[in-house]
């Protein structure tokens, strides 16, 4: 059993990755990942090293994925155990079957035995459910799909939730947010074991940022609001959406839900996963960034419009939340008009 959490010398021949799947995973929180290690083979010299992938299953039969595709395991998880495949990474997929897995005990007990085995852990979007099911992530840092950051900070409380981050890496255990950011992670464990020049290649591989801009909040204040049950919690989401050019300090916040501040503080945490001023100002970003690339407003005046004030503190969330300038983001990310030809 491997007790430590060193990751593979940068020369191993091989590393093995076992991929945990289950009815109703996103296929994308399987495949994309298997996809960006695969990749390192292709620079390899001979095509030797890199990274050897097994899917494994309950059963052996087809898997169908939330969009429908079925994919077939290499194996099971008792045939995994009984032949001693050898795990060196441990990753488990996300998505909608989530839910169901985490009273699959066949899975379960195979995931506790392969966490004894790997020298790391990964987890994809949702999967971060079923570590923290286990108690894996019990005072340790973590990320998960931002539609579910206010799910598990509050069933998880024992977990430092970051509800903005990518990935997470904290020990031997990585998890990631939503779908598409297990390619992310994937491409962070590359550059972990085979080196940045590596990592680089692939990326450009893929067609892929080596650091994707921003975090996953960008994608989720008004969500996130519609999310939260608690009434005086939600009340005043409600208001910062509705009032983002208002004075929105927690001593404001705190008086508008009637709660003293370090309990307002405490519950807008525990239910959203977020302080309230990374809400505010995640919520203000979102307003600009559909402002840039909707409007023709100058940045001064979608500074105002969306609560940040002045021009150069939006500059500042930008570069901080989205890692581009502010008219980088509207020439990136704003339609391009196509003149008609009877103009």
């Amino acid at each position: 059993m491997n007790t430590t959490a060193a990751r593979p010398a940068a020369d191993a021949p091989l590393i093995h990755v076992v991929m945990v799947a289950y009815p109703d995973a996103h296929v994308l929180d399987i495949t994309g990942p298997m996809e960006v290690l695969s990749g390192v083979k292709l620079f390899k010299d001979g095509g030797v090293g890199g990274y050897e992938l097994t899917l494994v299953a309950a059963d052996a039969t087809p898997i169908r994925t939330t969009s429908g595709l079925s994919l077939m395991p290499d194996m099971t998880f008792d045939q995994a155990r009984e032949s001693g495949l050898p795990v060196d990474v441990l990753m488990i997929a996300g998505g909608h079957g989530t839910q169901a897995a985490l009273k699959d005990q066949r899975l379960l007990e195979f995931v506790r035995w392969a966490d004894g085995e790997a020298e790391r852990v990964i987890s994809i979007c949702t999967g971060s459910f079923i570590l923290a099911e286990l108690g894996l992530l019990n005072g340790r840092r973590a990320s998960t799909h931002w539609w579910w950051c206010p799910v598990m900070a509050k069933r998880y409380p024992q977990i430092a939730l970051d509800a903005d981050a990518i990935y997470v890496r904290d020990g031997k255990y990585w998890t990631s947010a939503g779908v598409t950011s297990g390619m992310d992670l994937a491409l962070a464990l590359v550059e972990a074991d085979w080196g940045h020049d590596m990592a680089l290649k692939v990326a450009r591989y893929n067609v892929m940022y080596m650091m994707r801009p921003g975090g996953q909040a960008q994608f989720s204040a008004q969500l996130v609001a519609q999310q939260v049950d608690d009434g005086p919690i939600n009340r005043t989401l409600q208001h910062i959406l509705a009032n983002l050019t208002d004075e929105l300090s927690v001593t404001q916040l705190a008086n508008f839900a009637c709660m003293s501040e370090r309990s307002f503080a405490r519950k807008f945490k525990s239910e959203t996963g977020q302080t309230p001023a990374t809400y505010v100002e995640q919520a203000r970003l979102q307003d600009a960034r559909v402002r840039l690339e909707q409007s023709d407003d100058t940045i001064d005046l979608i500074a105002l419009k969306s609560g940040f004030g002045a021009a150069e503190r939006m500059r500042r969330a930008f570069h901080k939340h989205l890692g581009v300038t502010v008219r980088e983001y509207r020439e990136r990310f704003r339609p391009v008009r196509v003149r008609s030809a009877e103009a």
